[in-house]
């Protein structure tokens, strides 16, 4: 940077957008940048920062991995992320780059603020806010209060503004973007896409890039090295909060399941979509001990979307058994969902294979 800042990449983008993937592969197009990660989970296991650790990448050292689990990154600015970026900055060989991946409910605009600091502002920059969005949960309305109605009253009425927690969520991450990541475009019909596409087009400041991809698959040259100094440029990306009012979450709740061991993979989707239907869970992810099989299981699921692989071998101080943290909205009956999950047919191989037909394994 000209400005003799360390730069520093915020990678936002709600529950399962993809934004895990898209740092797994800019880790891998690097170039041998020496990039420290900061990932900030909402839920109590730790799945994200395990996956990047056990991602195999050149320059990837688990010391560059560092995780703010259990909190809101743009919440907990001054207790949790200033103390983090602080300790990168004054390593004896400090990052080339800094990444921090946000929580999927986290506001990026208060995190871009927490770069104007004492402690920090002549040290660091914000290069660029990345957003990552999950593209067919968009063409699929899932961002509204009530998807199908304003699916079917969209084109009758277009001034409807009947908004939700998830779409001010939604709203609140573009608009503070400087690129933005349409994902999973595989997923979508050509004429999908070019929807999904003109609809967020028409939501950014006109300034703001659109990038395609696929599993995340972005390159670093691409994601790194926008030289936006966001934090000098806050008044041009409008917030609900910019009145005052306080951010929360109380409209979400986590919570954590054991299951044990599982047969298979297809016999995991079989217990877990039904519940995911019923429920209206919005996330759900995690590891899982499959039988007879030495390496762990990563589950990843948006909706009814669930894409699952074995990502290492279970290391021997691990208790191998499975384990999932489920993300939904407050009203979501915590009791019922676990009781459900814990009590499914993890064997049913019938169900399993029709449920592996059903299951779109890809992100």
């Amino acid at each position: 940077m000209s400005s003799g800042k360390i730069p520093a990449t915020v990678i936002t983008g709600f529950l399962g957008a993809g934004k895990t993937s898209t740092i797994r592969h800019l880790l891998e197009t690097a170039n041998g940048k020496r990039i420290a990660l900061v990932i900030n989970e909402f839920g109590d296991l730790g799945v994200d920062g395990e996956i990047v650790k056990g991602c195999g990448i050149e320059n990837c050292e688990e010391d560059a991995v560092l995780e703010l689990p259990n909190g809101c990154i743009c919440c907990t600015v001054a207790d949790d992320f200033i103390p983090t970026i602080e300790t990168l900055l004054n390593r004896a060989e400090p990052p080339d780059h800094i990444v921090i991946e946000t929580s999927g409910l986290a506001l990026p605009k208060p995190l871009v603020k927490a770069f104007n600091w004492p402690e920090i502002r002549t040290r660091v920059t914000v290069d660029g806010v990345i957003t990552v969005i999950d593209g067919p949960a968009v063409a699929e309305g899932l961002f509204a209060s009530d998807p199908a109605a304003v699916d079917a009253q969209r084109k009758a009425d277009e001034s409807l503004d009947h908004e939700s927690p998830l779409e001010e969520l939604f709203e609140e991450q573009i608009n503070c973007a400087d690129m933005v990541v349409v994902n999973k475009t595989d997923l979508l019909a050509e004429a999908e896409l070019e929807r999904v596409l003109r609809d967020v087009k028409g939501e950014l400041r006109p300034e703001v890039k659109i990038v395609r991809s696929s599993y995340g698959k972005v390159d670093a040259k691409v994601l790194l090295g926008l030289e936006a100094a966001a934090e000098d440029d806050l008044d041009s990306r409008p917030s609900h909060h910019d009145d005052g009012h306080e951010h929360d979450h109380d409209d979400f709740m986590s919570f954590a399941v054991d299951l044990g061991e599982v047969e298979n993979p297809k016999a995991l989707v079989a217990r877990l979509l039904p519940v995911i239907a019923e429920h209206g869970i919005l996330r759900i992810k995690g590891f899982a001990k499959v039988a007879g099989k030495d390496m762990r299981l990563v589950l990843q699921g948006v909706g009814g979307r669930l894409q699952h692989y074995y990502d290492r071998d279970w290391q021997p101080e691990e208790t191998q058994s499975t384990r999932l943290v489920v993300i939904g909205e407050a009203d979501m009956d915590s009791a019922a969902i676990r009781a459900a999950l814990e009590s499914g047919p993890a064997s049913d191989r019938s169900a399993s294979e029709e449920a592996g037909r059903e299951s779109a394994a890809a992100f």
